[in-house]
């Protein structure tokens, strides 16, 4: 008669997670180029997927193209998606050895400030969260663009001319350490950038370094003028 298998029992240990905050201030390299979801066009999809009849097109308005192209908070101040910056850090990661771009994103997340931005449909609600983009005001860019069948077109939009921002990072020191977060930051902001012509696209907007010692103290500084002409 066979001897009957003896079970064994296998522990399986899973480690307490453990969090930390890190704060890094990183500086714009070339200007940064934003472009928020304008009502228009939100209502415009809408419209579409809801097959209505197509309305007759608006006349072009810069300077409101300008305006709402900019995400902003309700004291006045400027942002720009946090999940930018995380995406820029993951991808950068496809060019580490050792860090692959789904780990860089299961390790840590990057934590700015909440925004309601009102919907295409009436009575909707998304909340957005913004790192803060402080410097520079905003100008309105012109550039020439291609779409469809090559014919072409002028968009406005806002670009920062010198920008720096404070991002909250929190990881898993377990998974990525904070000299590898910030490794990763600088190479995200030499390789990928942010916003609209980046590196990432073939463009060289939106790139950015992690700030040194008493950087950001000379941008200001180097600022002073204009804000006081202004």
């Amino acid at each position: 008669m066979a001897a009957t298998a003896k079970k064994t029992e296998t522990t399986i240990e899973i480690p307490r997670l453990e969090v930390e905050m890190l704060e890094v201030t990183i500086v714009g390299d070339s200007p940064l180029i934003v472009h928020a979801w304008s009502a228009k066009a939100k209502r415009e999809m809408l419209q579409k997927q809801m097959k209505k009849a197509k309305a007759a097109k608006e006349a072009k308005d810069p300077r409101k193209d300008f305006e709402e192209s900019l995400y902003r908070f309700e004291d006045g101040g400027y942002g720009f998606p946090s999940v930018g910056f995380k995406a820029a850090a993951a991808t950068a990661a496809l060019t580490t050895d050792g860090i692959k771009k789904a780990h860089a994103l299961r390790a840590f997340h990057v934590i700015g400030e909440d925004i309601d931005v009102n919907g295409a449909f009436d009575g909707t609600v998304m909340r957005q969260n913004l790192v803060r983009i402080e410097g520079a005001p905003p100008r309105m860019r012109e550039d020439l663009v291609r779409v469809g069948m090559g014919t072409a077109d002028l968009r406005y939009r806002a670009e920062f001319p010198t920008w720096f921002a404070r991002i909250l990072v929190r990881h898993q020191p377990r998974l990525l350490s904070a000299e590898q977060i910030l490794n990763l930051i600088n190479l995200a902001g030499f390789s990928v950038g942010v916003g609209e012509w980046r590196p990432e696209k073939g463009g060289s907007s939106g790139m950015f370094h992690v700030a040194s010692s008493g950087e950001i103290e000379a941008i200001l500084a180097g600022l002073e003028p204009q804000r006081r002409a202004a």
